[in-house]
């Protein structure tokens, strides 16, 4: 049986996914062909990422497709509910890539707290010629420890970046209406742990409380973050999107960072993917990643290696 890793898949899952009889394929074949090339190929399992789309024409024109796998937690840009109606498994990996997007927010977070973000863009430009200039402008830094995360949305990476939270002294409210209450574990690299019980708030309070705030909820028909909610917020706080693009109104958010109600944004999801707004992309406030949450070394092992185990127990 053959697998088509459309989006490409680590060599760990290739591997795992050899050794169990498959043939692996990680041809990357354009979105318009992908019909055809499954048809032709006889492709049993298809795998994306978030690049590649499976919309009903798929599900409907490949009779022999049986598995539609997502390496990472979101499925919005496959027909999840209409493939399994056709009698088509669909997978994904939502524990995989946790740790990998916690640490991307805490990436921009830091990077934002100290100015990174734009003094990455200016120092290639004037540190020779303006050195003191840009030391004067860049001198007003904050600290996160003793600060207050907001995290909306406490499922396995809300609650990741919470942990991280925690460990770096900092206070950590939730909202979540799935999750009432919930017990965090910290394990340290000596094997000793500390334990936290967090009790989620309403949102309206935990964005008045927050000095930063992260999202973590998969897409949704409305936006999560609009002009309201920016209204609530603390002025001079920040908010990262590693989750979905479209869950914060970007109008909303560039006119939050003009009129100073942000002291700045980070953003590695987007409304209009793969082609961001020039002035997101403009933007001395926003910290900016192409999607990248899920993409390290560790989590592509995590996740090729988990898809490989599914597959293999659902065909073999």
């Amino acid at each position: 049986m053959k697998v088509l890793a459309n989006d490409g898949i680590s060599q760990s899952g290739i591997d795992a996914l050899e050794k169990s009889g498959f043939e692996v394929s990680t041809t990357t074949v354009a979105q318009d062909q992908l019909l055809n090339y499954i048809n032709e190929n006889d492709i049993t399992v298809l795998l994306v990422r978030s690049a590649t789309t499976v919309r009903k024409d798929i599900i409907d024109n490949c009779p022999g497709l049986k598995i539609i796998g997502r390496g990472g937690v979101g499925m919005d840009n496959i027909d999840v509910d209409y493939a399994r109606e056709q009698g088509k498994s669909v997978i994904n990996t939502p524990a995989a890539s946790s740790e990998s997007v916690a640490e991307l927010v805490f990436a921009h977070l830091y990077g934002g707290v100290r100015f990174l973000y734009d003094s990455n863009r200016n120092m290639p430009l004037e540190g020779e010629s303006n050195f003191k200039g840009l030391k004067k402008a860049y001198a007003k830094g904050v600290e996160l420890k003793g600060k207050t995360l907001g995290v909306i949305g406490f499922g396995r990476i809300g609650q990741a970046t919470a942990r991280i939270a925690l460990s770096i002294g900092m206070k950590v409210v939730y909202f979540d209406p799935y999750t009432e209450k919930a017990t965090l574990e910290i394990g340290f690299f000596d094997g000793q742990t500390v334990s936290f019980n967090l009790t989620s708030i309403s949102k309206e309070e935990l964005l008045k409380q927050s000095d930063f705030i992260t999202l973590h909820v998969p897409a949704q028909k409305d936006y999560v973050i609009g002009t309201a909610e920016f209204e609530l917020m603390k002025k001079g706080s920040a908010i990262v999107n590693a989750a979905r693009g479209g869950v914060i109104d970007e109008v909303a958010l560039v006119e939050a960072l003009d009129n100073g109600t942000l002291a700045f944004a980070a953003l590695d999801t987007f409304e209009n993917e793969p082609k961001p707004e020039v002035k997101l992309l403009m933007h001395s406030k926003i910290s900016l990643t192409p999607h990248i949450g899920a993409a390290t070394s560790e989590a592509q092992d995590r996740i090729g290696v988990e898809l490989a185990s599914q597959i293999e127990a659902i065909l073999k």
